[in-house]
């Protein structure tokens, strides 16, 4: 079946409650995602658990997230996406509940799998509803409302994960969900109406079965690819093949099967298409900028990692601005022109990061991460709605899943990618800088003052190795930066690729 919510069909408090009911289980998803990672030392201590063993508690979450996601347009066309919701909502509670209760690794990673299946419809769902029971006049303003909830819940998770778990016990960063998932649910099933059109597709086992091994595959060896050293290990290199050959078997399935997974009609709508392929990268730079940035303020800086986590939440004032005035921009200005000045500050700021030193006080880190946060929040809401304003209602549900899900694997890829970037560059600038070193390299201030200290040659040489590390530390974290700008600025061309045009898709 496909649902379709008229404008007509809903009354302005049904709106604005289906609007609070939407934003909370969206909040609450996209905190989830990250708030319960500042737990983990916590967990590991009370469950008995190694330091392999407990990344499971996030890996389970973001393995069953990302495959699920893309069900959610099969799923809506058969539960409907109310029905889809409630179901979505009450799972997503229960699961945190027997999260908070768990009391071994292996049923509190059972349940983190869980709470990734049913919280992985919320935000495709609830992009679709917003763009339905709101005119087309104001979708600007509903999904500027999304974006801030989809966006600054991630950067806010750390800081709330960490005082919750300071403050009552990790166990409670799952109860929190309780009375915001009973809200949702209430609100949802009392306001939340939809008209229901016949028209079940078949549903494509084959297709759906060789997606989950590609995206399977592909988050395993992104999330192991550092601890395992990437193509030196045969695990690795085994998920990898894997997943090329899936991906390869699925689009060539796609391809030839008459009703498959996801509707090809999707990839002929070229705004949605330019949309994937920038999100991608939008994806990668903020969750890249989200591990480098406090490390590089713990490990160089040496914040306590309290101090660090309120530091980087300050991106989120930069962000809300950014979403305030865009939704007032938006209905007067080209969108590609909004995107166009988002990745402009963004791009600038990463320059700016790219100049940081480990010698500075906090204030360039603030400065720099509220125009990042200001960019990128320019850039999600007008992306979102020319990713969508040519694509017809009833491909919005299933789109909004691709969509979301790409973004998804970009923030995965930017982070896997940038740890690794980072750490050979380190290890190899560490060799280099290792090489010059001699009492007569005047680059060298330190060395006069280290053999000046009464100290025995081992410790002189291991005050040195520090600093060197240090030195190439920086170096290494800087690059990054750079390379992250160098995306930005290289993501700007994708602009001319969308267009301001009726749907090329034909309703059916």
């Amino acid at each position: 079946m496909e649902i379709l919510v008229t404008k007509e069909s809903i009354t302005p408090l049904e709106r604005v409650m289906v609007t609070i009911a939407i934003m909370t289980s969206t909040v609450m998803q996209a905190l989830d995602t990250t708030i319960a990672n500042v737990a983990l030392p916590h967990m590991q201590g009370s469950l008995g658990a190694s330091q392999s063993q407990i990344s499971w508690v996030v890996t389970s979450y973001i393995l069953s997230s990302a495959i699920t996601m893309a069900l959610a347009g099969s799923l809506a066309s058969r539960l409907g996406r109310k029905g889809l919701f409630l179901i979505s909502i009450l799972g997503f509670t229960i699961s945190s509940i027997l999260c908070g209760l768990s009391g071994s690794l292996t049923s509190l990673v059972v349940c983190r799998f869980a709470q990734g299946i049913f919280g992985a419809s919320f935000v495709p769902l609830s992009q679709s509803i917003l763009l339905d029971i709101y005119p087309k006049e104001k979708h600007g303003s509903a999904l500027a409302l999304w974006g801030a909830g989809v966006m600054i819940g991630p950067i806010l998770g750390p800081i709330l994960g960490g005082y919750i778990t300071e403050m009552y016990g990790w166990q409670w960063v799952f109860f929190v969900n309780i009375p915001v998932g009973f809200a949702a649910f209430i609100g949802i099933g009392i306001f939340f109406k939809e008209r229901l059109v016949p028209k079940i597709r078949p549903f494509d086992w084959s297709g759906f079965f060789l997606l989950s091994l590609f995206l399977t595959s592909l988050q395993l060896a992104l999330d192991r690819g550092e601890e395992l050293d990437w193509l030196s290990s045969k695990e690795i290199k085994t998920e990898f093949l894997v997943a090329i050959i899936s991906f390869y078997f699925f689009v060539v399935h796609s391809v030839t099967k008459k009703d498959p997974f996801l509707s090809l009609a999707l990839f002929k709508d070229r705004n949605l298409v330019a949309g994937l392929v920038l999100g991608l990268t939008i994806g990668a730079t903020l969750q890249a900028t989200l591990v480098l940035t406090p490390e590089f303020l713990q490990k160089l800086m040496n914040y306590p990692v309290e101090i660090a986590g309120l530091i980087v939440a300050t991106r989120s004032m930069g962000t809300l601005v950014a979403i305030i005035l865009v939704k007032k921009l938006i209905t007067h200005i080209d969108a590609r022109y909004l995107v166009l000045t988002g990745l402009t500050i963004a791009a600038y700021s990463l320059h700016q990061m790219a100049g940081f030193s480990p010698n500075m006080d906090y204030w360039p880190i603030v400065n720099s991460g509220i125009s990042l946060g200001f960019g990128l929040g320019f850039v999600f809401v007008p992306l979102s709605l020319l990713s969508f304003s040519t694509l017809a209602p009833t491909y919005r549900t299933e789109a909004a899943g691709i969509y979301n899900l790409v973004r998804y694997i970009g923030g995965s890829i930017g982070i896997s990618m940038m740890v690794n970037f980072f750490t050979r560059h380190a290890q190899e600038t560490h060799s280099t800088l290792g090489e010059s070193v001699t009492p007569f390299n005047k680059l060298y201030a330190f060395l006069p003052e280290i053999q000046s200290l009464h100290l025995i040659e081992a410790e002189k040489l291991e005050l040195i190795n520090q600093e060197l590390t240090k030195q190439a530390s920086t170096i290494a974290y800087l690059s990054s930066f750079k390379v992250l700008m160098i995306l930005m600025v290289f993501s700007i061309p994708l602009l001319v690729l969308f267009k301001k045009s009726v749907s090329v898709i034909e309703k059916k």
